[in-house]
């Protein structure tokens, strides 16, 4: 049967170009990349031998092994782990089945420098190897499978793909090096190399044993030059050991930086990691670290998280999502158990206790870890932030015995600075609040122009009140389970009366009361006007240049949680908003002055109208709105 030649997916074409041309200065990660594909297929038939151990077709030495020929001018990665079907190569190398795909294109710059990092981001792996080859052949075979496959393609567009004879199952990988790259042909290179990323590697990777050969006699009795030459022998490079079993004394930030890329499958460097043994009830060690970005399915709810689980130092499973929260699905890294069963199922971690006190114990390192950057190293805890605190906010609804913890570490804009960065946290906003505040203030709105230039802000400005400014549609969630803090209650500016309580002076309230008593004729045409488009209608004491807001009932969801839902698809509890106005505005003064009822209604409807848009809210007839607008104005 002849080769099956094949189109690439067009968004594999655009990523073999890119790592080519932006990631071409770093070119040994392409073995770094290989060994570590390798290595996961090792994983992986581990993971399935454990239910079929004929799996391992009486070959259980796992290895890697690294070759190549100068003549041919090539580099050989081959590995005996769980190998391809032709249905697995065609899914995992003609494809990129990956959410966030069409996220990471669009986020593409043209800058080299840049998009380098957001290639680190989307994970480099197998199309790496055409950084330095200009054809690559992978033969591959399925353990327990009888048929093999050979692909082969020049990054240019296609591919072949064929069926082959191979006696032993696992992947190999040939690269036929571009002019230049001969670098990749020296034996010591090579080794270098392998130390420098793989040192971590718990399998054995082994490459042909170099020794000189001495030149040939010369007429005179001296030697001709030597040269180094390949034996038959095999020895290990790497340390073959898994690195969190080690002490911490005896591993450099090097190799954990470099062990965190072979676990992620990231480019960059983390942010911040924690190693840790647990010894007692439960004996595990836990080595887990903080992205320095975030991945572009991080709100993919479906992902798997990033934890890898091993018992007595054997590979059990990759994602093992019951052992770290939603809230937490950023963090990366391995947990090796010492009491967990080798044949621990999906099933089984959901209803262990054992792996209850594991989650619990690891998320305790995780939250601790991010107090000690937001108190040490607080520059490293902004950019945290950025690319993470969204999924954070969702902690205090999910992890309700550590909601306190992860409260402090929230991050939040106000008014104080009035800008979009989010930086005070509830701990800074305590602190600073004016000595007879009772309640921490906040504003929730659809985008922060809209929380910033809320009517609601008005007193609260006048007053030098700060006020938080939430825009993130997680904030409505995170404000369902966040009611308080540090004995202080968190309070919607928008929501229910508004009582500063001893913020005011009595001169204010006495002014307050009189302007409600001279107000209720105009409070009650107005409600009658408006009938049931609105809750109820009062004099407001928020408002000093507004004519009017709208105010959500204090049980009631509010505005912007409704378009929420309704963004979503999901219905929202029918709430009608309470509509106040400012008697001291000048149109609130025209329209308590207008005595043609037909202008009257038009002139409330448009208060109403107006109100509801500068709360995010759309108009039910926009028609009438302009017309009654254009009658205004002329």
């Amino acid at each position: 049967m002849a080769a099956q030649k094949m189109e690439f997916q067009a968004e594999v074409k655009q990523l073999m170009q890119l790592m080519i041309h932006s990631l071409y200065s770093n070119k040994e990660i392409v073995l770094r990349e290989l060994i570590s594909n390798a290595s996961d297929a090792a994983d992986k038939l581990r993971f399935e031998a454990l239910a079929n151990s004929a799996l391992y077709e009486n070959d259980s030495n796992l290895k890697i092994t690294i070759g190549f020929d100068k003549a041919k001018r090539t580099v050989t990665i081959s590995d005996n782990g769980i190998g391809m079907s032709r249905d697995e190569v065609i899914a995992n190398i003609g494809t990129i089945a990956k959410s966030g795909t069409k996220e990471f294109f669009n986020a593409l710059t043209g800058d080299e420098a840049k998009d380098a990092n957001l290639i680190g981001q989307f994970g480099v792996g197998f199309y790496s190897a055409f950084i330095i080859a200009d054809k690559v052949t992978l033969t591959t075979r399925r353990a327990g499978s009888a048929e093999a496959v050979k692909w082969q393609s020049a990054g240019e567009g296609d591919y072949t793909i064929d069926a082959v004879k191979k006696e032993s199952r696992g992947t190999e990988i040939t690269l036929h090096l571009r002019k230049d790259e001969d670098e990749f042909l020296n034996d010591w290179q090579l080794k270098s190399i392998i130390r420098k990323y793989s040192d971590h590697i718990t399998l054995p990777i082994m490459m042909q044993k170099s020794e000189w050969k001495e030149g040939a006699d010369n007429p005179d009795g001296t030697k001709a030059g030597g040269e180094m030459v390949l034996t038959d022998e095999f020895e290990a490079v790497n340390k073959a050991s898994a690195l969190w079993a080690r002490s911490k004394n005896d591993i450099t930030a090097d190799e954990y930086n470099e062990f965190y890329k072979h676990v992620s499958h990231d480019y960059q460097a983390p942010l911040a990691y924690t190693h840790s043994r647990v010894e007692g009830k439960q004996e595990y060690i836990s080595l887990l670290y903080i992205p320095s970005k975030a991945p572009f399915d991080l709100y993919d709810r479906e992902r798997r998280h990033g934890i890898k689980l091993y018992v007595k130092r054997v590979f059990i499973m990759e994602d093992a999502e019951k052992l770290m929260p939603q809230y937490l699905r950023f963090v990366r890294g391995v947990i090796d158990s010492a009491d967990l069963p080798l044949n621990i199922s999906r099933e089984i971690l959901q209803d262990s206790r054992d792996v209850d006190a594991i989650k619990n114990g690891s998320v305790k390192k995780v939250l601790s870890l991010l107090e000690d950057m937001a108190k040490d190293k607080p520059d490293d805890y902004a950019k945290f932030w950025d690319e993470f605190g969204r999924v954070l906010k969702e902690g205090p609804g999910e992890d309700f015995a550590n909601k306190d913890k992860i409260a402090s570490l929230l991050r939040f804009a106000s008014t104080r600075l009035d800008t979009a960065s989010q930086s005070i946290s509830l701990k800074d906003y305590v602190e600073k609040m004016q000595p007879e505040q009772t309640a921490i203030y906040y504003i929730t709105a659809d985008s922060f122009a809209a929380a910033q230039h809320s009517p609601h802000l008005e007193i609260f400005r006048k007053k030098n009140i700060e006020v938080l400014l939430l825009s993130d549609k997680v904030d409505e969630w995170l404000l369902g389970s966040l009611t308080e803090f540090e004995g202080k209650k968190l309070q919607s500016i928008a929501k229910g009366d508004l009582d500063l309580g001893a913020l005011e002076t009595e001169t204010e309230k006495e002014i307050q009361k009189k302007i409600e008593e001279d107000a209720k004729s105009l409070i009650e045409r107005v409600k009658s006007t408006l009938g049931d488009a609105v809750k109820e209608v009062r004099v407001t004491h928020r408002l000093t240049d507004s004519p009017a807001c709208l105010v959500a009932g204090e049980h009631d969801l509010s505005g912007n949680m409704a378009r929420i839902l309704k963004a979503a698809g999901q219905n929202a509890p029918e709430s009608k908003p309470i509509l106040e106005l400012n008697p001291t505005h000048k149109l609130v003064k025209r329209l308590e002055n207008e005595a043609e009822e037909v202008k009257f209604n038009d002139l409330a409807h448009l208060v109403f109208d107006q109100a509801l848009l500068a709360e995010g809210g759309q108009l039910n007839d926009p028609a009438s709105f302009v017309r009654r607008m254009n009658s205004l104005l002329v």
